[in-house]
């Protein structure tokens, strides 16, 4: 393999600030869309296991069709691929908006409409990941991508509270509107971005470059253990995001402006989380970081759910938040660290399928719980299983990120 450079030219800034930009903007307005049909169900007294089908109709595509998608960014133009993807969610998107303003938004609607965006997000992230691989220096590249996982959060943060507001002011529908418009940014950012052409591929059929990313994915410790460890974290701490608008309408008896408080201050732990997580990775192993980031959300979680004031709850949102991306930076880093340069689309798709997979099972099973043991049951069992999960690195150890030589 032929070393990169060590540092980063100009023209290679103005590259990944566009993929930067474009991942920002994308998420922000899913994160409000997202608002809007938790929200819309929420208003109309759905119970609780369909209220919490909101994420996992946004995860579990991404979790299907993810490694299909990362073959398809190893095969294709990951420029368009990213394009394609972006006008298919705004076209989705505006029939959305069109079928709320008709008032035939019933929940099978919102909850599928929903899950069709997500294929939309199951084909561009996939593309996005690896297009950093191929831009930033390996040297930089876990920096880089801690960069995009704050662009992401930085959504998260901004999303929920802005989306709590639209919501507010003009209800679901105008949420739905604000992301359609959202994209036509995200694809005029990917019609400039002029990539530096990339070396040919050989076509093979989908199928047989799947295979090769499988083959290698379970043939490589490391990258089994990541996958491990990604899934069972965000099945099981899944619950906060899934349950967030029952907390504000249930525990709190308070309405949509609460509600994208209370995700504004778990995105804003996560920004936190984000920012520091390159710090934290110098100092600390990933196991370590991992162990500490579980524990850390699962005592907020379990202190959430003894429903003290909203401002000791959203401080603790806060420090949750943080948490929870310490280790979603995590795994994230760890899945390109550990992926020959080749195969990075679909090693990276697998790590994402896993991991938000266990968000779409997680957000339905304790749906269920909550529907039947209440919102503050769920959210106190999610946090102590947390305490209880870094077990499992006792067998299963996260691999040292300074270990890869790919």
């Amino acid at each position: 393999m032929t070393p990169q450079a060590t540092t980063l030219s100009p023209l290679r800034y103005r590259t990944f600030a566009f993929i930067l930009l474009g991942s920002l903007l994308s998420n922000f307005g899913n994160a409000i869309q997202s608002v809007g049909a938790a929200w819309h169900l929420t208003a109309a007294h759905q119970p609780a296991d369909i209220v919490a089908l909101v994420q996992s109709a946004t995860n579990l595509p991404i979790t299907l069709l993810a490694l299909p998608a990362g073959a398809w960014a190893d095969m294709h133009d990951r420029r368009l691929v990213m394009l394609f993807a972006q006008i298919a969610m705004m076209l989705l998107s505006f029939a959305l908006a069109g079928l709320a303003f008709a008032g035939t938004t019933q929940p099978a609607v919102i909850v599928g409409l929903t899950a069709l965006l997500a294929c939309g997000v199951a084909c561009f992230n996939p593309a996005l990941s690896a297009s950093i691989g191929g831009i930033v220096p390996r040297v930089e590249l876990a920096a880089a991508v801690a960069l995009n996982i704050l662009a992401f959060n930085v959504a998260r943060s901004l999303g929920p509270a802005v989306g709590g507001m639209i919501v507010a002011a003009g209800g679901a529908k105008a949420a739905f509107v604000v992301n359609a418009l959202s994209y036509f940014a995200v694809i005029l950012i990917l019609w400039r971005w002029k990539p530096e052409p990339a070396p040919p591929v050989e076509r093979r059929p989908l199928l047989a470059v799947i295979g090769e990313g499988f083959r290698y994915a379970m043939g490589s410790p490391p990258v089994r253990t990541i996958m491990l460890r990604a899934v069972t974290f965000t099945s099981t701490g899944s619950a906060a995001w899934a349950l967030m608008p029952l907390v504000a309408a249930d525990l709190l008896g308070q309405g949509s402006v609460t509600y994208g408080l209370l995700l504004g201050a778990l995105g804003l732990g996560a920004v936190f989380g984000a920012a520091s997580s390159t710090w934290f990775r110098r100092r600390y192993s990933s196991e370590a970081i991992i162990r500490a980031a579980g524990m850390l959300y699962g005592i907020g979680c379990i202190i959430v759910a003894l429903k003290p004031s909203l401002v000791i709850m959203l401080a603790l949102l806060v420090v949750s938040g943080a948490g929870w991306v310490q280790a979603l930076s995590g795994f994230s880093v760890a899945g390109q660290m550990w992926s020959p340069r080749p195969l990075v689309g679909r090693i990276t798709a697998m790590v994402s399928s896993l991991t938000f997979g266990g968000i779409a099972l997680g957000s339905w099973l304790w749906g269920h719980f909550a529907e039947s043991h209440g919102v503050a049951a769920a959210l106190f069992a999610s946090g102590g299983a947390m305490l209880v999960l870094p077990v499992i690195g006792l067998l299963f150890p996260m691999p040292r990120h300074e270990a890869a030589t790919h």
